[in-house]
């Protein structure tokens, strides 16, 4: 499995992150052309401009960043652009590429105008990096042979090429890589509208009876990501294969999703523990980082980076100097009351 962050966590159903199973089926159903791909409009509207300009002058695209949260389907995208170009794709990752030789090797391996693709473009050693700048800027790599004072520089020429860079954490980027991208573009969450439709298009392109509720009901859930959409599905569909016909109608996605322990929202047994630890055990909050993750065992990383982000867009949970607080919106959901006093976050 490759690994795309800092961190391997415990696996759970709503996790953005890729696991074996994710790549195996999202392989089958990647979309090949921008018209076939769902969502994100204004970013395949520009990609769309950018690749028949490249391709009516004759020049390889610019180099172009990907960022946003995982899932949302970058390397999808780089897949798109390379198919869209009409050259060839090469795809690696960050920590893959460990020394200098390694970005030597696959810089000159490619041919003209083929795009080069490096998932999690942030976790690149400086040293890499800085055979990098050089191969962006001016299509060069200098490599010195020898070492001490007999040491010498060869510079060699590339050939034409496209560098796509995918990142969930574009802060770490470094400014002069950053500044060498000539194309940016951010992924945003999806729409469950987008969701019922990439729902849709997965369930016919693997066979399985889906009606409109039933979608509905999966990608609703689905956190505003592809992905778990897509692996959601293929766990409601054990339960419709089992507990009803094979078809995915709302009730079996409704009853199937419960058993799971995933809400309406998309939250899941540890999201909701979490919000109920705040709640319950420490008046609403605020409480500290590490004091949380004590109380409800799990490791504080675990809840900066899997947990928090989402609970903060559905406006759960507030971080201040002080520490986490539960929002009226989680008392709400959680069905507790809310008691507005100085000591809790009220919206």
């Amino acid at each position: 499995m490759i690994e795309t962050g800092e961190m391997e966590f415990a696996p759970r159903m709503i996790s953005p992150e890729n696991t074996s199973e994710d790549s195996d089926i999202e392989v089958t159903l990647r979309p090949q052309s921008l018209h076939e791909y769902i969502g994100q409009e204004k970013v395949k509207e520009n990609l769309a401009i950018y690749i028949k300009a490249a391709k009516l002058r004759g020049e390889p695209l610019d180099h172009v960043l990907l960022y946003g949260p995982p899932g949302l389907g970058k390397t999808t995208l780089s897949a798109i652009i390379a198919h869209e170009l009409g050259v060839n794709l090469r795809v690696t990752t960050g920590p893959a590429i460990e020394k200098p030789g390694d970005l030597v090797s696959l810089l000159t391996s490619l041919s003209d105008n083929d795009v080069l693709f490096i998932d999690e473009i942030h976790r690149l050693s400086r040293a890499v990096e800085e055979i990098l700048y050089p191969a962006l800027e001016d299509r060069v790599i200098d490599i010195i042979i020898g070492k001490g004072p007999s040491a010498r520089s060869i510079r060699m020429d590339l050939k034409p090429f496209t560098l796509i860079g995918a990142t969930t954490r574009a802060g770490q980027l470094s400014a002069p890589l950053r500044d060498r991208f000539g194309v940016i573009q951010r992924l945003e969450l999806y729409s469950k509208e987008q969701l019922t439709d990439i729902v849709r298009r997965s369930a016919m392109i693997l066979g399985i009876p889906c009606t409109l509720d039933g979608a509905a009901e999966v990608a609703g859930r689905a956190r505003g990501t592809p992905r778990i959409a897509n692996r959601l599905l293929k766990r409601v569909r054990d339960f419709a294969d089992v507990m009803g016909n094979g078809e995915i109608n709302q009730q079996i996605a409704s009853v199937a999703l419960g058993r799971l322990e995933i809400d309406e929202l998309g939250l899941d047994s540890l999201d909701r523990r979490m919000l109920s630890m705040i709640i319950r055990g420490y008046g609403g909050g605020p409480v500290g980082l590490e004091t949380l993750a004590s109380a409800i065992g799990e490791e504080a990383v675990t809840i900066e980076d899997v947990c928090e982000p989402f609970l903060m867009q559905l406006g759960f949970l507030g971080r201040t100097p002080r520490g986490r607080c539960a929002t009226k919106l989680a008392y709400k959901h959680l069905g507790f009351k809310f008691q507005d006093d100085d000591n809790q976050l009220a919206l």
